[in-house]
This record gives C-alpha cells, sequence and structure tokens, in this order.
C-alpha cells in the first residue's frame, strides 16, 4: 500500500513541490513523506475510529461529487497535511496549502483508480482496509481485511460499479459469515464487530 501511495504523490508533485521555488531541493522527498504520512495517518484514523462507511464510500467513487476536496476525509487529510508541512519545513500557510491543494486530489483520486478497479491487480479494498485495520502497510490475510473477517472487495467493486443485484448480495453475506452457510446467534455479536445492516444500508442509500 505505501510503495503505490508514494509512487502516486511523486507522480502528482511535479509542479507543485519539485519546481516549486519555495520548497529547497533537498526538502523534497521530506515534503512528500510528510504528504503520505498525513494521508495514510487520516484514512487510518478513520478507519480504526469505525468509519469504514466513509471509506468505503470514498474509496469507490461513490462520494466524489462535488470534488474529492469537499469529502470530510480528504478535508481532514488536508487540513493535518498543510499544519505538518507548515510546522516541519517553515513554509507559510497559503505556500503549504497551495502544495496540498495541488497533490492531494490527484492521489487520492489514484487511489480511487486502483482500489475501485478490478482489473488492477497492484492494490484492492481488501488490501487496503486490512492495512488501515492492521496498521498502516499491513497487507490482508487471506483474501479478506486483517482481522475483520470480511471480504470488503464485495461491497466495493459492486459500488463502484453501481451495481447490486442477488449475486452480490449473496457474496457480500457469504463473506460476512465467513463461508455464508451458518448463521450468528440472535444476540451473538457479528464478524468483526460490523453491522453489516447498517453498512450496507448507508452505502447504498438505505438506512
Amino acid at each position: 500500500m505505501l510503495d503505490q501511495l508514494l509512487g502516486l504523490i511523486q507522480e502528482n508533485s511535479q509542479q507543485a513541490i519539485v519546481q516549486n521555488p519555495e520548497v529547497p531541493n533537498h526538502q523534497n522527498a521530506d515534503v512528500m513523506q510528510t504528504l503520505m504520512s498525513s494521508i495514510t495517518g487520516g484514512l487510518q484514523e478513520q478507519t480504526q475510529s469505525g468509519n469504514i462507511q466513509g471509506i468505503m464510500g470514498l474509496l469507490s467513487g461513490k462520494e466524489s461529487g462535488g470534488g474529492l476536496m469537499s469529502n470530510p476525509i480528504v478535508a481532514s487529510i488536508a487540513g493535518n497535511a498543510v499544519s505538518a508541512i507548515t510546522q516541519k519545513f517553515g513554509l507559510s500557510n497559503g505556500a503549504a496549502g497551495g502544495i496540498v491543494a495541488s497533490v492531494l486530489p490527484g492521489v487520492i483520486g489514484g487511489l480511487i483508480s486502483k482500489i475501485s478497479n478490478p482489473s488492477d491487480s497492484s492494490l484492492d479494498f481488501n488490501g487496503m482496509l486490512g492495512g488501515l485495520l492492521g496498521g498502516a502497510g499491513t497487507p490482508a490475510t487471506s483474501g479478506a481485511a486483517a482481522g475483520a473477517g470480511f471480504d470488503f472487495n464485495q461491497i466495493g467493486y459492486a459500488l463502484a460499479d453501481g451495481k447490486l443485484d442477488m449475486s452480490d448480495i449473496m457474496n457480500i453475506g457469504g463473506s460476512f459469515l465467513g463461508g455464508g452457510n451458518a448463521k450468528p446467534a440472535a444476540n451473538e455479536p457479528q464478524q468483526g464487530g460490523l453491522d453489516l445492516g447498517g453498512l450496507l444500508g448507508g452505502l447504498f442509500g438505505g438506512k
């Protein structure tokens, strides 16, 4: 996950950082690393605090209307990144804000493109969310998000193509129940502490 993220930051930083006269050349890599830390830290904080619905909506591209910077998760990451850059490198808020506004949308957009495309094997929902749930950079385990016992790809790809049919629901339910044959007891917590009904309802516009 970290390698792909750093690559996207480098691709989107040539003008905003490398060619920026306010950023000394010897600090280019450090500014990029600070951006990466802000992005991974912000996503990890949201995921581990339980905002799986928001992260899934963002990474699937479902909630990108109005511009990525208007997404509350991205806006929070942007604020943290501006603060970190001003504190570490002595840039003004305007200069740091310009860097973040130039780089962050392209990076998040690149992540969405990679993760929501099942034909791109470099990164998927399980790999991303597994790393965020288990610690930045931690790979997913056995095809499901680490520690959650849940296949986020089933939801993510259904969200990304805008289609939800009975096959999607069966696959999602099967992965959630660890194979689909056993049902949890009436009062038994669902695996991973995730509310499947609430998650699906929120993601697909229901209650």
